[in-house]
């Protein structure tokens, strides 16, 4: 067995920061905290991959995106990116922090979006089962209000992700389960966050101002940050979407196998935008779980994503995937790809999105061409 002094050796402190070194507000500086994203990679760990892996004003690929940290953090380092992802939130959600708004049109789209809304303006109405069981009367209402002026706006995609937030914390949940809530709460419970009892959100409009002006406010301060690079959103399976390299070098984070069903963790967006559910479509969806068939399962879906990458990458491109192997899945996983390992790293993880107990490592695989 590895002991901590051996596991503590092996690691790349320039990827390893401690929460003195690197504080929460700095892993969410600007619109990374433009809405909660669990099990996202800090941006400074992608700007030091940039750093080490990718050619200045080069051309970057995440067949991954997630919420769009690598594509955020490329338009700050001064690289074009190409981002794909299934999930529909989660290309709109990047979308909306990659985009380059228009500084007039976004601040009088948001603070009149919010005057009307707090005038009382907009109709409650058209709410689902989902939304009965797991919002307040009151809460409820507020979403459905402001949910039904954001057609009104230039900014419409900048306002639905501030009615997803929204929604996020008005869920009848409690305080220190946001992230995996499996029942609705109704009735007053013990607060393991608070250390007090309380009681479930039963308004949203609250919300709907804090985040509409928090998100303005990040917005603008990314657009100080961004170069003038281009960045591609591109919603589909990476498998099967044209990804038009080639590129520098492929910088990645794929879902963990059996972890986290991002479609259904959001699934108060979907529901309150109708949007599209394609999650029968996600890695590992045919089989979910950690069996010996799930994993299987797993290991085709990203060799079959790592394969179209490959293609699409430049000859001398490097492919730096970050994930905790603690399976040893990936070695197979870049053979199959016809990709050779060409280094190894760990890091020790700073605490992300969410509570986690004990220590957690990752593993930083670079891979070229076989």
């Amino acid at each position: 067995m590895t002991t901590q002094e051996q596991l503590y050796a092996g690691l790349d402190l320039d990827l390893s920061w401690s929460e003195r070194d690197l504080p929460e507000r700095e892993r969410t500086k600007h619109v990374h905290r433009l809405h909660p994203y669990l099990g996202k990679y800090i941006p400074q760990l992608v700007e030091e991959l940039f750093r080490r892996h990718v050619p200045p004003r080069g051309r970057v690929l995440d067949p991954f995106a997630g919420s769009g940290t690598t594509l955020v953090q490329a338009l700050e380092s001064g690289l074009d990116s190409t981002g794909v992802d299934i999930a529909s939130f989660n290309c709109l959600l990047t979308s909306v922090k990659t985009r380059e708004h228009n500084p007039f049109v976004l601040e009088r789209d948001l603070r009149d979006a919010l005057a009307r809304f707090e005038h009382g303006d907009g109709a409650a109405a058209g709410a689902s089962a989902y939304l009965r069981a797991w919002f307040a009367p009151a809460a409820r209402a507020d979403l459905l209000r402001f949910r039904s002026l954001v057609t009104d706006y230039e900014s419409a995609d900048v306002l639905r992700v501030i009615l997803a937030r929204a929604a996020r914390s008005a869920r009848l949940t409690t305080h220190f389960d946001l992230d995996f809530p499996r029942t609705p709460q109704k009735e007053t419970y013990w607060c393991h966050k608070h250390k007090r009892e309380c009681k479930p959100i039963d308004r949203a409009d609250h919300f709907v101002r804090r985040y509409t002006l928090d998100t303005l406010a990040r917005l603008k301060e990314f657009a100080h940050a961004r170069k003038r690079r281009d960045a591609v959103v591109l919603h589909g399976d990476a498998r099967e979407v044209e990804l038009h390299g080639p590129f520098d070098a492929v910088v990645t984070s794929p879902p963990y196998p059996g972890l986290i069903d991002y479609h259904e963790q959001h699934r108060y967006a979907y529901e309150l935008l109708g949007l599209d559910d394609l999650r029968e479509r996600e890695i590992g969806a045919a089989v979910r779980g950690t069996s010996k068939a799930a994993l299987a399962a797993y290991c085709d879906g990203i060799v079959g994503v790592l394969t179209a990458c490959r293609a699409a990458l430049e000859p001398r491109g490097r492919v730096v995937i970050v994930v905790n192997d603690r399976r040893d899945l990936y070695p197979q996983i870049l053979d199959g790809a016809g990709l050779a390992l060409e280094q190894r790293y760990q890091r020790h993880v700073n605490r992300r999105t969410g509570r986690r107990a004990g220590e957690y490592f990752e593993d930083v695989l670079v891979a070229r061409l076989d």
